[in-house]
């Protein structure tokens, strides 16, 4: 079955608990800083798939190498 035509007629509130409880949730946040990263971090660890955005290109280079820009 669709997944979409499964939650047709749920409340989106009812939505997006379930795609909370069942970790197929995308979550996005803005600014991978001393505040974002470690948030996508906790994220990701629980299951879920992370988008990050950052307006700095070499901070967004050394993430998507693996590589923290932290120096702590």
């Amino acid at each position: 079955m669709n997944r979409m035509k499964e939650f047709e007629s749920t409340r989106p509130s009812e939505l997006l608990k379930a795609r909370i409880e069942d970790k197929s949730a995308v979550i996005g946040i803005v600014g991978m800083g001393y505040v974002g990263l470690p948030l996508g971090l906790v994220f990701a660890d629980q299951g879920f798939r992370v988008v990050g955005f950052d307006t700095d290109p070499a901070k967004v280079e050394q993430l998507n190498r693996g590589v923290s820009y932290f120096r702590h």
